[in-house]
């Protein structure tokens, strides 16, 4: 035989760095797609390409779930990361700006997988001050940005999707595009794809046939789907494709006895309001040690399907408003659901939904990631799992998700650390935002 030439050999060797790279996002079970690399719509600011920052002296938890590094140092060249260590290791070039970290930690920029704008349009520059440096919107006009995006103060980079795609009659008319037939749901997908959509959600009221038709459109324009399910039983979904499930109320169905969760379907198919109490009701009688969820738990892991839960926007406790021992149950039950869902192997991200009950405006990624702690995350898999892994499920690790060399330097600063107690994310010092400091840093009532 023959030997390799250098040229053969390096030409292979790029082949095999392509082929890793095209599925390098793929997950356990799942098929292979060929998902591209997706970007925000918005053009974020870019500092000079010469100025350098160093910062010194941090504990440094990276985002990829290792031990955290202690006196750390990273140097930052324009937007991008050039060199990650132990302060011996690590030389800090002449004439950079030296940023003192002792006593903080330094976690990659946070990723919010499940936003919602709604009208508030200085929302998303106060998430970023709180360290939130990507957002993505599930369902709403990339249009509702507008004014967020011409506004004076910096905003995260804002992944949107468009209107949710949903059946007649909507939840949620002014954020939803009618699809009645494959048809119409092919063209809707292509559109928002032209429109610069990173994903697709589909809405519960969308029929199954029609979930698997915009699936299958998205993957062939290289774009993941997410869903809010509730009335579509979710094993079904993610047999049809779907790559993300929001919300854990999205698997009640799923966990209930057919007879059961029929009860619950045909009372919101009848009403959408039903659901406000209905899935407590559900929640409080799901049993999830039985052969029913573990099934669940087993598909979700096969399939590689994306757990973003949104505890906090269900988040009940004794003493609200017309809550009773039923819906503190139903949402430790929620809770529980994460928590099992995680130790079999499933991916879960971080989703805030913006506006919830138990956090003050702005600080509600923070509660969810409390929330998730509650649910038997470390704090450690928490933090992964609203950086790393989000940036995964956005098809955009490759640039995000990790503090890493040759990544962009989104990067968040924290007093305290997070590591024994993840309210200490709250303890908000500074944000980076593409190698660019952020002003107005823990602004807002926590």
């Amino acid at each position: 035989m023959k030997k390799s030439t250098p040229l053969l050999s390096t030409v292979l060797l790029v082949a095999l760095l392509l082929c890793s790279g095209v599925f390098a996002q793929r997950r356990q079970g799942q098929a292979a797609r060929a998902f591209r690399a997706l970007h925000e719509v918005n053009q974020v600011a870019r500092p000079d390409a010469n100025h350098v920052v160093a910062i010194v002296g941090a504990t440094l938890v990276d985002g990829r779930g290792g031990a955290p590094v202690l006196d750390a140092v990273v140097v930052v060249r324009g937007e991008r990361i050039i060199a990650v260590g132990k302060r011996a290791s690590v030389s800090i070039p002449a004439g950079a700006e030296v940023v003192d970290a002792n006593g903080l930690t330094l976690v990659p920029g946070l990723i919010d997988s499940h936003f919602h704008i709604d009208g508030d349009d200085p929302l998303p520059a106060l998430y970023l001050t709180h360290g939130i440096t990507s957002v993505r919107d599930p369902g709403q006009w990339i249009e509702a940005y507008d004014v967020a995006r011409k506004g004076p103060a910096a905003v995260p980079r804002l992944f949107l999707c468009g209107p949710h795609l949903d059946s007649p009659p909507p939840a949620y008319p002014r954020d939803s595009f009618i699809v009645r037939d494959a048809e119409e749901t092919r063209l809707a997908v292509n559109r928002f794809a032209d429109d610069g959509a990173s994903a697709i959600k589909v809405y519960f009221r969308l029929p199954l046939a029609l979930i698997r038709v915009a699936t299958e459109t998205a993957h062939a324009r290289g774009l993941p789907v997410i869903s809010h399910l509730e009335i579509v039983d979710a094993t079904d979904a993610i047999r049809a494709g779907v790559d993300g499930v929001e919300h854990a109320t999205s698997f009640g169905t799923a966990l209930l006895p057919l007879r059961d969760a029929e009860k619950y379907r045909q009372a919101v198919l009848a009403d959408n309001n039903a659901r406000s109490e209905g899935r407590y009701q559900v929640w409080n009688a799901i049993d999830l040690d039985s052969p029913r969820a573990r099934a669940v738990f087993k598909l979700i892991v096969e399939r590689g399907t994306v757990v973003s839960p949104t505890l906090a926007v269900f988040e009940r406790q004794l003493g609200d408003k017309d809550t009773t021992e039923m819906h503190v149950h139903a949402f430790k039950q929620m809770e529980a659901f994460v928590g099992h869902a995680f130790r079999a192997g499933a991916h879960v991200v971080v989703g805030s939904h913006s506006d919830v009950p138990h956090a003050k405006r702005g600080w509600a990624y923070q509660r969810e990631l409390e929330l998730l702690v509650e649910s038997g995350l470390t704090p450690m898999q928490a933090i992964v799992a609203g950086t790393l892994e989000n940036a995964r499920y956005f098809r955009a690790s490759d640039r995000l998700g990790s503090i890493e060399p040759g990544k962009l330097a989104d990067l968040v600063l924290v007093e305290g650390n997070p590591l024994r107690n993840i309210s200490d994310m709250r303890r908000l010092k500074r944000v980076m935002l593409n190698g660019e400091w952020v002003n107005g840093v823990g602004a807002g009532e926590k």
